[in-house]
């Protein structure tokens, strides 16, 4: 099968989407003019073109298409080529209601928009393999084409009669019977047991809470549908050229997708990403999603869009600062990218976006901004030979899961504060600071290649997962996790005793009494330090071998800790630091050690083949010891022993 290598031939893709429909065509001469100035090597276009290429139904407009591509190709630039159905036209929904997807009320979302597609609609299909098939039948032997781009952050919930229907398809073919579903669905609780398929429905509008594992399979099922979708597309331009690589575009950590499995069906696997340029854990966060995307990915992976300056969706959207552009696009690459992109090349005029950054700001080309990228462009020219294809290490995974996500995220929980992403956040934010690389791994995952696995919370775990994680400590390896784990199996039924059998035995707990969340800004008392969000009453077994004790009030002198062999469970989230040293001993004592000892605060230390790339995410000058002698390949000198890294600055050295 065809990957990220196949398009980026030993260079580091960048650029970005590039909308030329919203300009006059003879800016596009301009536009190449500065894609040459910045080193752009390629360009995704039609993402949003459906009404330009079918602008009333059946008729199809290439000839602005063909220029491009052709004009591209002329200037030595790859087109990454997208379907348009993210955005259908006006007139699908106007001539068929039926494509037009509905929220839990019953309203319908219009167009006007975006996304504006149901997944289960046969005609909205219809209509968006026909344009796809017609794409890729006329563009398959361009020599500008070098990926495949389908459909665009597939992210659409639909509860409409649609919907409906292919939601009973799906649950037919997963339980059977009725009666397999209503076991699975606890639905002798509040009388909800169903005696037809027909009788069954999205978890609509309800007067309280819906069932909880009819909401997750509903979860289960959009994921699905949605792959269904790319699959079909996929399929189709796959068939025109089998030797092109396809991708679609991940939004970060985002909840509808169960990502792991949606990997599986991507020749390349990408991603947007957008930290906030204010937020003091924006390059954390980026960290976190760049370490989940290459886990995905099984190596190099592709940042499809970032912005170069400020976004347009948050209360207040700040622009970077000087330098943080470059720095969080080098981050990428230290962390396994082989294409920094950005959405979008020019800034839009008009539109929803027109506040969203460009590549080639409102201020042009005599901006900062773009000369920013320009730098940038140049950058990454240097580095690609040494970096592209190289593979990061990771002595460290830690587990995530969507469907334990999907279920721990139900209504009716214990606490809305022990929100999944925040809790992953922070145990991710514990290993990045103590500068331990991580991988990301789903928890029946081969973890064999590991010295630590770290799950911070795994409300849900299916009996495979389980008999995994014991296998992975019974041959030696070191495992720690955190609360509210293994509570529940795949069907949302919580297991006895409040935690799998098996596990308590694994961590040495004979009772968990009771869960004890906190309010937010609460905090309880360690030995050593202070919980939050959560705590619980847990007796152990008499087979730890160690615990640091809760200290006063109901918990007091039980376990806030407790570690059995090489098995570890933490049953409240540590203060910030306290979770670090901890986590930081546990990774220690397994074999795990960060890529370089005693960096100042702030200094990222990541090691990608042979290349050590040093990435300052503060404002101040700092000096980095490194042993030895090495080749800064973004300046070309020779440091020995020591280097000095200036505001939001990056060195990327080699032997």
């Amino acid at each position: 099968m065809p990957k990220l290598a196949h398009a980026t031939r030993g260079r580091i893709l960048f650029g970005g989407d590039y909308n030329p429909e919203q300009w006059p065509e003879e800016t596009c001469y301009e536009d190449v003019r500065l894609m040459k100035e910045a080193g752009v090597n390629s360009v995704t276009l039609g993402v949003f073109s459906w009404a330009k290429l079918e602008p009333e139904p059946g008729v199809r407009e290439f000839g602005w298409l063909d220029r491009l591509m052709d004009l591209m190709h002329e200037h030595g630039v790859g087109v990454v080529l997208a379907t348009p159905t993210s955005s259908p036209p006006p007139w699908l929904g106007r001539l068929h209601p039926d494509t037009l997807p509905r929220d839990a009320d019953g309203r319908v979302e219009w167009w006007g928009g975006r996304q504006h597609f149901s997944h289960s609609s046969a005609t909205y299909r219809h209509h968006a393999a026909a344009i796809t098939e017609d794409l890729a039948a006329r563009y398959g032997t361009h020599p500008a084409l070098t990926m495949w781009h389908i459909n665009n952050e597939y992210c659409t919930y639909d509860y409409g009669d649609e919907a409906a229907a292919a939601f009973r398809r799906w649950l037919r073919g997963k339980y059977g019977t009725l009666d397999a579903l209503n076991t699975a669905w606890g639905t002798a609780f509040w009388s909800q047991g169903y005696d037809t398929w027909d009788g069954i429905l999205p978890p609509r509008h309800a007067h309280y809470l819906n069932n909880p594992t009819q909401v997750l399979d509903f979860r289960r099922f959009t994921s699905d549908m949605l792959l269904e979708c790319y699959v079909a597309e996929r399929d189709i331009v796959r068939r025109h050229t089998p030797h092109i690589p396809v991708t679609t575009n991940f939004m970060p950590l985002f909840f509808g997708q169960d990502a792991w499995r949606w990997a599986e069906e991507e020749d390349v696997v990408s991603v947007d990403l957008y930290p906030d340029p204010r937020d003091p854990l924006g390059a954390q966060h980026g960290a976190l999603v760049q370490d989940l995307t290459r886990s995905q990915a099984g190596g190099p992976w592709m940042l499809m869009e970032q912005a170069a300056g400020p976004v347009n969706w948050r209360g207040v959207n700040h622009p970077k600062p000087r330098g943080l552009n470059r720095l969080w696009s080098l981050q990428a690459v230290a962390r396994g990218a082989d294409a920094v992109c950005y959405f979008q090349w020019r800034q839009s005029r008009q539109g929803a976006e027109k506040f969203h950054s460009g590549m080639v700001s409102h201020a042009g080309e005599h901006g900062r901004t773009f000369q920013e990228v320009k730098r940038l462009g140049a950058e990454l020219a240097k580095i690609a030979p040494r970096v592209t294809g190289h593979h990061v290490a990771a002595d460290i995974a830690i587990l995530h899961d969507w469907h334990a996500w999907w279920g721990g995220a139900q209504d009716g929980r214990l606490s809305t504060e022990a929100d999944h992403p925040a809790v992953l956040h922070a145990w991710h934010r514990a290993l990045w600071e103590s500068h331990l690389t991580t991988d990301f791994a789903h928890p029946e995952h081969d973890l064999s290649a590991y010295k630590c696995v770290v799950v911070p919370q795994l409300y849900l775990l299916t009996d495979a997962a389980v008999a995994n994680l014991l296998a992975y400590v019974q041959s030696g390896g070191t495992l720690v996790c955190g609360f509210l784990t293994g509570v529940a199996d795949e069907d949302d039924r919580v297991r006895p005793g409040g935690m799998d059998a098996r596990l308590r035995e694994l961590f040495g707990i004979r009772t968990l009494h009771e869960w004890w969340p906190l309010d937010a800004g609460e905090s309880v008392e360690c030995d050593g330090f202070l919980g939050t969000l959560w705590s619980e009453e847990i007796e152990p077994d008499g087979t730890v071998d160690e615990t640091i004790p809760y200290q006063g009030g109901e918990l007091d002198a039980l376990p806030a800790v407790l570690r059995r062999g090489r098995a570890w469970y933490v049953s409240t989230l540590p203060e910030p630091e306290a979770l670090r040293a901890l986590l930081a001993r546990i990774a220690g004592e397994a074999g795990a050690r960060p890529v370089l000892d005693g960096l100042p605060a702030g200094v990222e230390a990541v090691r990608r083949g042979e290349s050590l790339f040093l990435l300052n995410h503060g404002r101040e000058p700092v000096t980095v010891e490194v042993p030895g002698t090495h080749h800064d390949l973004l300046t070309g000198a020779s440091v020995t022993d020591r280097i000095t890294l200036g505001r939001y600055g990056t060195a990327v050295l080699t032997p």
